[in-house]
């Protein structure tokens, strides 16, 4: 969806909770346009004066607003604000709670952020899933000591699907690979041994999840040792080795679903809590 002039359509979600539910409706929208488009969330909006502000911001980006709002006063003031500066905006919820209040004959609560509530929980969840994102495969070592929990292991061992899942739980995860013939990075090294995990499968298990990984993105920058038996065995091994001269956790992952092995390593951890923790 460009404009006429060529430059990236922006659209902007208004929420006075988080603005995560408006914001998957316009994605989910904008999946059947083939355009250049841009999403900027507003969440938190409960005064006129925030309002105003993000609206002015609207008109000079020729943006279209979306808006879920429940507050009568704060959705009349968009639309106000809409009109006078020539603004198209979208009500995303207006039409359905009146829709629903008429069917039930009873009146809405207008009472903004009940899908969320917004939380000190809330926002450590929200905070743990991007530290999740930022510190996956090994990436940003250097803060990766912030980390509560930390997975390592050899590749394909579940450590992503893992730290994403613990994440969602409110832990700030990384992980880190082992990977053959290079040593461990030293940040992991110089952490508290009892923050770190070390995910470790039986090779017979680890092949299939391999060459159906080779089989995903092709054989290109695979080498043959990669689904080999004996050359898994050696990776696996050493990660052991690794893991057991550190001090680190075993956690065998085989056979087991993302759930059943977070929760053995949220048990662990709370058996032997971090220094600090």
């Amino acid at each position: 969806m460009a404009q006429e002039d060529g430059s990236v359509t922006e659209v902007f979600v208004v929420s006075d909770g988080t603005g995560e539910t408006c914001a998957a409706a316009v994605r989910a929208a904008m999946l059947q346009f083939q355009a250049p488009w841009q999403l900027r969330v507003f969440g938190g909006i409960r005064h006129e004066a925030e309002l105003r502000r993000v609206m002015t911001r609207a008109a000079d980006s020729r943006a279209l607003v979306v808006f879920s709002l429940v507050e009568g006063r704060i959705v009349a003031a968009l639309q106000q604000e809409a009109e006078r500066l020539g603004v198209q905006s979208v009500d995303l919820l207006g039409p359905l709670i009146a829709k629903v209040a008429q069917r039930l004959r009873t009146e809405p609560r207008h009472q903004p952020n009940l899908l969320h509530g917004i939380s000190d929980d809330y926002f450590r969840r929200v905070d743990a899933v991007e530290f999740a994102v930022r510190h996956d495969d090994g990436a940003n070592l250097k803060t990766l000591p912030e980390a509560e929990l930390v997975l390592t292991g050899v590749s394909r061992t579940s450590k992503t699907p893992l730290s994403m899942y613990l994440a969602q739980r409110g832990y700030r995860t990384g992980n880190v690979p082992i990977v053959p013939g290079v040593e461990p990075p030293r940040v992991l090294l110089e952490m508290d041994p009892r923050k770190i995990f070390g995910l470790i499968i039986d090779p017979s298990k680890l092949k299939p999840l391999r060459q159906a990984r080779v089989r995903a993105i092709g054989a290109r920058g695979y080498t043959a040792s990669y689904t080999d038996p004996e050359a898994m065995r050696g990776e696996i091994e050493r990660a052991r080795r690794i893991c057991r001269q550190r001090g680190w956790k075993l956690v065998d992952v085989g056979g087991r679903a993302v759930e059943e092995n977070a929760t053995r390593i949220i048990d662990l951890y709370g058996q032997d809590p971090p220094a600090g923790a």
